[in-house]
């Protein structure tokens, strides 16, 4: 049985660590083995009148710092495996910014494109109803992810109160503010990374002005980091999204990229840019890149004609373990995901604690709270090694 619930990317990413530490086999087996998993399928009634069954997910992988926290997220290639990975990232993800949470994750495989809200709305109910007994504040609290957003954890807790027949937002966060969410929430990821990021070029000695940057993906993360750097002073030089990207050497002004694609639909045909493919985009010669698309974007085959000077993981999981090494003996360095992009989950965080208290913050109370938990676990993750060393000593 456990050798069926292992996560076997979570080995292949723990692996190295786990020799550094010197980690024994119960301890690989807390970080490998989730604590629970909830694989199940469930009946949406479409706008045809027909009923058509979907595929759900809820991995809850380990709840020892407090009740686990993690996203749903909708997108036709959910699988269990996905799942549990993205799950045991959560959790480092938790611990490395200090939260009091545990790391969860979930999903439905499903193209929501296909679908129109009312389907939608019904698909986000009956997924609740399914995992209703196993999610509260103190258990296990989801959050918007891929393709989800505050309407539907609006929908998602509404059936929930339902069910339970009481009042629970803390039970769901990434919710409309009427409805008890944070401020600042929809942007927080990328303001995290940001943060980030601001922290890494002043270690590095770097200057914004002169920093080049280039995004991989414009959806909400990719495409607020993009712009929350624009205006910070950064020179971002590239941007694309699943269809196509945009490049100017001299930089782009990201609020009339954002405009243009309001307008178009697209990136594509921005006056004073050339168009540049996901590929090319990964490979340029720039100073930082921030893949905020997907997994398994910078893999053993395009590892090697990577150039930038410094990587920023805003998606979960867009470099394998295998170009790890090759970005490594290159000397690029990676800040990884499970610190870069938990700028969502810090004011997710936030956002339970003033649902707890029934007291909630200003938009800039929460930036200056989310600042600081992102610059110190910067500053402690850049001290590791010092620590490590007098220890051998």
């Amino acid at each position: 049985m456990e050798k069926d619930n292992v996560c076997i990317n979570c080995y292949n990413q723990i692996d190295k660590v786990a020799k550094v530490l010197n980690l024994g086999q119960a301890e690989l087996d807390i970080l490998t083995i989730p604590k629970r998993i909830l694989t199940f399928s469930f009946p949406v009634k479409l706008d045809s009148g027909d009923i058509r069954y979907f595929t759900g997910y809820r991995v809850q992988f380990n709840d020892a710092r407090g009740p686990t926290k993690g996203g749903i997220r909708f997108h036709p290639e959910v699988n269990l495996e996905e799942i549990k990975t993205l799950a045991f990232l959560m959790t480092l993800k938790c611990a490395v910014v200090n939260l009091p949470y545990g790391g969860a994750k979930g999903g439905i495989m499903v193209e929501p494109k296909r679908f129109s809200q009312e389907e939608l709305e019904r698909m986000s109910r009956g997924y609740i109803r399914e995992i209703n007994n196993f999610i509260g504040a103190d258990i296990d609290i989801p959050a918007p992810d891929v393709n989800t957003d505050a309407k539907i954890m609006a929908w998602m807790l509404d059936e929930y109160e339902k069910l339970k027949g009481r009042h629970a937002p803390a039970t769901i966060t990434g919710k409309p503010i009427a409805l008890g969410g944070s401020k600042a929430r929809n942007f927080s990821t990328s303001m995290g990374g940001a943060y980030v990021l601001h922290e890494l070029v002043d270690i590095f000695d770097m200057k914004p002005r002169k920093t080049a940057v280039a995004v991989q993906g414009f959806g909400n993360v990719g495409m607020n980091i993009a712009r929350i750097l624009n205006e910070w002073g950064y020179k971002v030089v590239a941007v694309s999204d699943s269809k196509s990207g945009i490049y100017n050497k001299n930089g782009l002004n990201i609020k009339d990229v954002i405009q243009h694609k309001d307008k178009t639909g697209k990136l594509s045909k921005f006056k004073g840019s050339k168009e540049i493919s996901n590929e090319a985009l990964l490979e340029l010669k720039t100073d930082v890149l921030v893949p905020a698309a997907l997994e398994d974007q910078i893999t053993k085959k395009n590892a090697d004609n990577t150039k930038a000077k410094l990587i920023l993981e805003m998606a979960n999981r867009p470099i394998t373990p295998e170009a790890d090494d090759i970005l490594l003996d290159k000397n690029i360095f990676v800040m990884p995901d499970i610190l870069a992009n938990a700028g969502g989950v810090v004011v997710s965080y936030f956002e339970w604690v003033q649902n707890s208290m029934n007291f909630y913050w200003s938009e800039k109370e929460v930036l200056e709270r989310l600042k600081t938990y992102m610059t110190d676990a910067v500053k402690e993750l850049s001290n590791e090694p010092e620590r490590r060393s007098s220890k051998a000593s």
